[in-house]
Order: structure tokens, then sequence, then C-alpha cells
């Protein structure tokens, strides 16, 4: 669900308590929709994400790390000239609406602080950010809004600051009294209840009306003509809700489907669902809403810009099945290449009973067990040696032919294998400078061209960093070169090397410092191996693990190809809240 207005007061009520007195010490705009305050106080140092997307508008808390662009944006630029070294003083909530104002104390040029405002409208696709003085008047804002002749609100540096428009057809969820819904209630127009309350309560979203209405009749799409309680128990569900908002009484509740991936989210526990969701309460909501927005955003942009690699790569993959299976037809035609040979044999066997010009020769067939006739077509033009001749050469064309395509089919299925790799590894991608690794990789095997754009030097990402719940260090490797790196380079002889078994995915390292891993830091590994790995979704995922020593490069072997002997199995299944505690 977006973010309704109770569910922003739920919201700002936990960010009150938690980055009030906080000073802003760096800004960050790692998207175009996106930005990032570093905040420290007496309590340490946090990271407050503020989206403007239309489909992800939000404000919490987050522990993810963002990749910045090399140069910041003009936006970003200014909220760092007016607000680093500003101090939170408040966080407001316009009345039932989803705009939130954090009002700052900040410090000039010259060092003197006077008061400002920066304004977070997250409503839909007018989602914006605005940057005003004491006066309310806009300084700037991350989306300008003006100059239409239908007279919208105008959004403009220079210009006072209006909040957007109030839902007046709307009334205050908070101040409906008794009579006054039993009055609604008789002369509801709506046959449904769940758009009832949607169309005549502020603050509600569809939601929380549907599970108002099956907590009072069971039912999310129940109609006023089935309800003969006189909407008793339709009201008493309501003020209930009500009654816990007025109190501030709001829980970061997390709805989950197949293989835990989130699938919407309340302030309420939510019941309506029953078996088709499972229902947890998080610890808090900014934990609540990085788990449900912002990992999700970041791989849909690393989707969208990964999506030319992605083609490129399976263009290759393609061509490459095409051509093996091709290749595997002419394989099965050299199947018979003995009896062409056999045919050259019965032919010079029997040279002194044949004749020029003779179209097929039928004689005793000496390979065959059970005896008979085999009947050999001839050349009428050919001699009888020039034809034993050409069943000859046909033999020895096939015996080379099969060398050679069994050659070829090998390295096929070593490319296949090889570009599965790296479509799985764009998967994982979590930054343009994965992005780039990967893409770098391409050009080095030859399935990409080289973009002459200077020398640019691109930062190299690290490894993936785990600690075990035994205190063991754990590394995965981002991509194929990564991999590499890891293993041959990084890891010690006596470290442990896991990998899904015969799945691709990352290799996995467990820094054993000349202390034998525990059960528990064995799993764990196993884990991550398991999640950073095409088997990601599924269970009881086949694992291997040996000793590094045991893990070898083959000959001409492409990035992240490996082989290993000596090796243990053990079957696991990927827990991507286990895995995120452990990650550094």
């Amino acid at each position: 669900m977006p973010l309704d207005a109770i569910c922003l007061a739920a919201i700002k009520q936990e960010l009150s308590e938690r980055i009030t007195g906080h000073k802003i010490d760096k800004i960050y705009q790692p998207e175009s929709d996106v930005i990032v305050f570093a905040i420290r106080g007496v309590s340490g140092s946090r990271k407050l994400l503020i989206s403007a997307g239309s489909g992800d508008a939000r404000i919490h808390l987050t522990d993810f790390q963002f990749e910045n662009p090399p140069s910041p944006p003009m936006f970003c630029m200014l909220l760092r000239k007016h607000l680093i070294g500003a101090k939170i003083i408040e966080l407001i909530q316009y009345p039932f609406e989803r705009v939130l104002e954090l009002k700052l104390e900040a410090p000039d040029a010259m060092g003197v602080y006077s008061e400002k405002s920066l304004i977070i409208e997250l409503i839909g696709f007018k989602a914006n950010i605005v940057l005003t003085d004491n006066s309310k008047v806009i300084i700037d804002c991350l989306r300008r809004v003006g100059g239409e002749a239908d007279g919208k609100r105008m959004t403009l540096p220079g210009l006072l600051y209006y909040p957007p428009q109030a839902q007046t057809e709307k009334l205050n969820s908070l101040e409906v009294s008794n009579e006054l819904w039993s009055t609604l209630f008789k002369n509801a127009s709506e046959n449904i209840v769940s758009k009832w309350l949607l169309s005549n309560f502020a603050g509600f979203s569809p939601l929380i009306c549907r599970e108002i209405s099956w907590r009072a009749y069971g039912d999310t799409e129940a109609q006023f003509a089935s309800i003969n309680d006189g909407g008793e128990a339709l009201k008493k569900e309501f003020f209930e809700i009500t009654a816990d908002i007025r109190a501030g009484k709001y829980e970061p509740v997390m709805l989950t489907g197949e293989n835990g991936v989130p699938a919407d989210f309340s302030y309420k526990k939510i019941f309506q669902y029953e078996n088709a969701l499972t229902m947890r309460v998080e610890p808090s909501f900014s934990e609540m809403l990085d788990n449900f927005y912002t990992r999700r955003a970041q791989e849909n942009r690393v989707r969208q810009r990964a999506s030319a690699t992605v083609k490129s790569v399976k263009t290759a993959r393609d061509r490459i099945v095409r051509k093996l299976a091709a290749q595997y037809e002419e394989l099965k035609k050299t199947a018979d290449r003995e009896y062409l040979r056999e045919c050259g044999d019965i032919i010079t066997a029997n040279m002194h009973n044949m004749s020029k010009g003779q179209k097929i020769l039928e004689a005793e067939d000496f390979y065959s067990e059970s005896g008979g006739i085999r009947k050999i077509p001839l050349d009428q033009l050919k001699t009888p040696q020039q034809n034993a001749a050409k069943y000859y050469k046909k033999y020895t064309k096939a015996k080379t032919a099969e060398k050679f395509l069994a050659e070829l089919i090998e390295h096929g299925e070593k490319e296949h294998e090889y570009l599965e790799s790296v479509l799985e590894t764009l998967t994982l991608a979590e930054g343009e400078r994965d992005l780039n690794e990967i893409r770098g990789e391409l050009v080095q095997t030859g399935y990409l061209k080289s973009q002459k754009q200077g020398k640019v030097k691109l930062e190299e990402t690290s490894f993936l960093k785990f600690v075990s719940s035994s205190g063991f260090k754990i590394f995965a490797g981002r991509n194929n070169v990564q991999n590499d790196k890891l293993t041959l380079k990084t890891a010690m002889r006596n470290d442990i090397w896991l990998h899904a078994q015969k799945i691709h995915g990352s290799h996995v390292i467990i820094s054993c410092a000349g202390a034998e891993p525990d059960e528990a830091t064995l799993n764990e590994a196993a884990m991550i191996a398991a999640y950073y790995s095409a088997a990601r979704q599924s269970s009881n995922v086949p694992v291997d693990y040996t000793l590094v020593k045991n893990v070898k490069k083959p000959s001409g072997g492409r990035p992240g190809m490996v082989i290993y002997v000596n090796y243990k199995t053990m079957y696991v299944t990927p827990d991507e809240a286990k895995i995120n505690q452990l990650k550094l």
C-alpha cells in the first residue's frame, strides 16, 4: 500500500523520538528523487531517507548503502549549502495529510542560525521536497511546478509556500461522533461497506477500509444489503481503530507472500488475507519501510540500468544455443561412419565380381552377426576402386568431423555456462559499480565492445562481507571476476570454500585464520552461498564445501569457473532476514 496519512503519523511519531535534536552532517542524492541525510546526535549516527518517487514516496531511517553519482545534482548542492550543520528541531504533520515538515535551525555562511523548513509532500505522482525559509518563502524544490494556465498550485523559488489543498469532501475520522456516524450510516449511498468508508473518512487507505469491513463481517466486500445488525459491528471496529490512533498505538506490520517477499504493510495487524499472506510485526516503521521499499526500488533501478547489458548477454547466449543445436545435429550424422567404412571393405572384397556402371552391389554382409546380404548404392560413373575410395573418404571425413565437433561442442557448452553465470551475477548486482565490473569482464572476454571514454578508472567494489554468529568472517564474490580474485588470490589455503552445487552463484569463503569453523558458521556460510545463487528462492539447496587448496582453475577456464575435489555437501534453505543480520 502507498503511505496513507495515518501511517505517516505513526512514522512521524517514531522519527520524532529518534531524530529530534540531531544535526545534519552530510547530504546525498543517490537518485533523482531520493535524498539521504547523514545525521548525528547523542544516540549516535543515522541515515534519514526521503523519497519523492511516484510509487515509493516515503521518509524513514535506513541502513541501506547507497551508491552516489560521480557529481551531486544541483538540488543536492543547494541542500548542502543551506542545511549542512542544521539541527532538527521538530517534525510536524499537516492534519490528515501526507505532508511532513521538518523544522530546522540552520547556519548561514556567516554562522548565524535561522529557522528553515524542509517540507516533504508524499502525495503519489505529485510527491515533492520543498525547502523554505522562516517566512515560508520557497528557496527551492526538487520538482518545480508552475506556469500552467489551469490554476494549479505553483511551487517555485521565491514564491510563498502553500500546502496541498485539503480533502474537504471527507470527514476527519478522529472527530466523528456516534450521532454523526449513525446519520451517515443511514444515508449511505454506496453499496459496498469498504468503499463507503473510503469515500467518507479522511486518512484511511483502501487496505484499512477493507480490514474494518472484514473484522466486522468477515468479508472485505460486505454489502449494506447483507448487514442485519444496524451497522453496530462496523461502528465498533471503526471506533476501536480511531481510539488507537488518538492514543498513538501503532504497530509496524509487514505482510509477506511466498518465500518471504514483502507484499504489503500497515500500522495495524491485518487479518483479511488469512493464510494467503504471512503477517509479521517489524522492530520499527523505519525497518519495515526499508525492507518493503528500499531494496526493491534499488533492484528495479539496477534492473533498468542493466537491461542493455542483459540483452547483449542473452543475444550472445541464444546465438551459442542455436550453434550448439546445429553442431549436435551434425554430430548425429557422424554416428554411422563405421557403416561407411564397412561398405568400403565389402566393395573392396567383391571387386572381382564388380564392373563399371553398376548401380548396386549386393554382397554378403560379413559384418553382420546373422549374415545376410547388404545392398550398397554405387556411383555408375566410378570404377569399383573409386566407389570403395568414396566410402573410405566419407568415413574419414565423418571421423574427423566427430573429433572437431566434439571440441566445438565442449567449447560452446562452456561459453553457454559462462554466459548463464554472467546473467545470474547481473541479477545480483546492487549498483552501478557492480554493473561496470560485469561490463568490464564482458569486454575482456570479447562479448562487449570497449567504450572509449578516456582514461576513467572505475572504483572497484569490495567483496560482500559477513560475520557469523560465532565471529568468523565470511566473504562472497559479487561477480565472476571477484569470485576468481576471492578464491584464487585472496583466500588462504586452509580457508573453507563454498558454492551452490552445479548452480551459478557466488564463491563464498570462511576466513578461518587457523581455526576450525563450527557447525553454525558452516550452515550460515552455506545459506549465503545458496542465497547469492540461482537457487535463491529454493529450499534444501545443495551446497558443496571444501578447503581452498582443493579448488583450482581449469586450463582456459572463463572467469568464475573452477574445479574442486575432496568436498562435502550440506543442504540449506536461504533465509534473507538471517543473512541481512550477518551482513556487515
